[in-house]
């Protein structure tokens, strides 16, 4: 993890948070005071990690931590007060925020901690896998397209197509995609 925010109403919190985040070799920290700031900046930035210590001035920062996680992919942990923690613990935690409880005890939180960043490099493994996988999509969807070109203009049959893309990107040492682009600028003019 690269970047991280705070959130916090406590000085002295978020001082000893940001301690034991930099220790995990956070680079970038940020530490606001309330949840309106959280959100505007959250509109302009993407963090790595959010820390939310409850309760804050203008919220509890359950709905703030529940909102992060589900609308970015930042890993949230969410600092409660002992007394709250199994029932906030249990309505969080489907969201996927990381829930503990206070007085905060640094094993726990290097714990939370661990389990985030494991957490962000599987879900990075993810997108990056479920991008690829959108490409591949979009490039079989465009090969399609020139497919149906060839086969509506030049009278091939699919197999001919196909196999006349495919020729026609190892002749010019291209890809399919490109070779179905170049179909697709001939013919949709």
């Amino acid at each position: 993890m690269e970047n991280a925010l705070i959130v916090s109403s406590s000085e002295k919190d978020n001082a000893s948070i940001a301690e034991m985040i930099s220790a995990a070799s956070i680079r970038e920290i940020v530490a606001l005071k309330s949840c309106g700031e959280a959100r505007r900046l959250l509109l302009e930035q993407d963090f790595d990690l959010t820390v939310v210590n409850a309760p804050l001035r203008d919220e509890s920062g359950e709905s703030l931590s529940r909102h992060i996680a589900s609308k970015s992919v930042s890993q949230v942990i969410l600092i409660v007060k002992n007394e709250f923690f199994d029932a906030v613990s249990a309505v969080c935690e489907e969201d996927g925020v990381l829930t503990v409880s206070k007085p905060l005890n640094r094993s726990v939180f290097w714990s939370a901690l661990k389990l985030a960043a494991g957490a962000q490099n599987r879900l990075r493994r993810v997108l990056a896998e479920n991008a690829q996988l959108k490409q591949k999509i979009d490039d079989i969807r465009v090969i399609d397209r020139g497919k149906c070109l060839l086969i509506s203009h030049l009278n091939m049959s699919e197999r001919e197509a196909h196999k006349y893309i495919e020729k026609q990107a190892m002749d010019l040492r291209s890809t399919r995609r490109a070779v179905a682009e170049g179909i697709l600028k001939m013919y949709e003019n």
